[in-house]
């Protein structure tokens, strides 16, 4: 980002990216937020303040799944979780309801939100059956030709069954290009054992986008101001 700042503390039209999450979250029955800090935590929590939220520390940035592994003590089990990126900020409240009524309705053990977009670069893909079932999440760092042109990408949004989660984390291995803990890697466990596996399509592919790069932050100015979700 060429800054000092924290990615998700990066202001889009005027207010942190991490705040806009947070207030998509606000429309939400959740029994509680926890966001998980790591580089300059003081900043990220004082982007926070006058939200209902718990810290967990991540000292060592090892990756998404390793990152959810942090949230574990304040987490009850038997209940639903849902995670989210904090540099994600277009999701919608609206969107972030339908996928936990498809969880919850379909019974399964996780359920991913997708979304069709035109230009997928360095998003994870999503690779289905023939018969359309989700099989796993490939990162782009570690996919085929083949698997880069899928246009369906991970917008790193999720709803899992909690003890599924965890039990799933427990057997990752970061045994990939990045030599990290991917969440991702959760879904070809969980269909390995199998267990349910949904993914959820939203439906504005503007929701999937992430921030790497000013270039992408100005990219998603452009959209937020063309919306008007100001």
């Amino acid at each position: 980002m060429k800054s000092d700042l924290p990615k998700v503390s990066h202001p889009l039209f005027g207010k942190p990216m991490i705040v806009r999450v947070l207030e998509a979250l606000q429309g939400i029955r959740l029994d509680g937020i926890i966001v998980v800090v790591g580089y300059k935590a003081d900043v990220v929590k004082g982007e926070c303040e006058g939200f209902d939220v718990s810290f967990a520390l991540q000292d060592k940035q090892l990756g998404t799944g390793h990152a959810v592994m942090q949230a574990r003590p304040f987490i009850d089990g038997g209940s639903v979780t849902l995670v989210l990126n904090g540099d994600v900020p277009m999701i919608r409240t609206d969107s972030l309801k339908q996928l936990m009524d498809s969880h919850v309705g379909s019974g399964a053990a996780a359920t991913v939100l997708t979304a069709v977009v035109t230009d997928p670069h360095s998003y994870g893909r999503i690779v289905r059956s023939a018969d359309g079932r989700l099989l796993r999440i490939v990162e782009q760092k570690d996919a085929t030709k083949e698997i880069l042109e899928i246009k369906e990408v991970n917008t790193g949004t999720y709803c899992f069954n909690t003890d599924d989660l965890f039990d799933a984390l427990g057997k990752i291995r970061p045994d990939n290009a990045q030599k990290e803990y991917y969440l991702t890697d959760v879904i070809g466990i969980l269909n390995g054992e199998n267990k349910k596996v949904m993914a959820f399509r939203a439906k504005d592919p503007s929701e999937a986008l992430g921030v790497n790069t000013i270039e992408d932050l100005s990219r998603l100015e452009d959209i937020f101001r063309s919306a008007d979700r100001h």
